[in-house]
């Protein structure tokens, strides 16, 4: 072996400083996932909290619709019933005048 060449044990001393710098990287990178993964796991519950909310709005406010709807159909029924009867009264009184 020569002064130039690396020996055995120098070339496995570099293999595993490189496996250790290869390693902290790796811990680093897994690290910085779970907290991107705690980021995004967080913001799926704000959303679905959200969403829920506005499904349940959405709900509430179709349910108040259509209680608005049958209110504006029996408010025209009785309206449309007193003109009926106004226009009865009407003929009569034009009726008992000629």
């Amino acid at each position: 072996m020569t002064q130039d060449q690396p020996s055995r044990l120098d070339r496995i001393e570099a293999i595993l400083a490189d496996i250790a710098t290869q390693q902290a990287g790796n811990t680093q990178a897994i690290a910085q996932l779970a907290e991107n993964t705690d980021r995004v796991l967080a913001r799926s519950a704000i959303l679905d909290d959200v969403l829920l909310e506005l499904r349940e709005n959405s709900e509430q406010h179709q349910r108040e619709f259509e209680q608005h709807q049958r209110n504006f159909e029996e408010h025209q029924r009785t309206t449309n019933a007193a003109l009926q009867s106004l226009e009865a009264i009407l003929l009569q009184l034009i009726r008992r005048g000629s």
